[in-house]
């Protein structure tokens, strides 16, 4: 059974930074894909960035409006998994996810389906 749990959210205000953590276990495979996704108020969960849980297979990818102030990175030891936001704006607000397809590669696009297993996902609050 894998597992995730995302921790790292909070409030902050706009220009400030946050890392959020993506801590995973339960995992069978070497190389699995694993994926942030947001979530902003009524509006539908879209992929952020995504890289594989062990080094050798190139990644990690970023969503077009990730690229520049998203950085996503692994502690191997730690079989954690970040996603640090940079300069954050209002329009960041959302629930963050991780997600993993155990086993599957990673891809270009990061779609919502490619994915079977979440974290609880972690509240990210920007204010102005």
């Amino acid at each position: 059974q894998v597992n995730l749990a995302e921790s790292g959210g909070g409030s902050v205000q706009a220009g400030g930074s946050l890392t959020l953590s993506c801590a995973t276990d339960g995992f069978t495979y070497k190389y699995n894909c694993l994926a942030w996704f947001r979530q902003a108020p009524v509006k539908e969960r879209v992929g952020v960035a995504s890289i594989y849980t062990s080094d050798g297979l190139g990644g990690p990818w970023y969503a077009d409006p990730a690229q520049g102030r998203f950085t996503l990175f692994r502690a191997n030891a730690k079989n954690t998994v970040y996603l640090q936001i940079n300069n954050l704006k209002t329009e960041n607000t959302a629930m963050y996810y991780c997600a993993t397809r155990a086993g599957g590669g990673c891809f270009s696009e990061i779609r919502l389906s490619d994915f079977a297993y979440w974290g609880q996902g972690t509240q990210v609050t920007v204010s102005s």
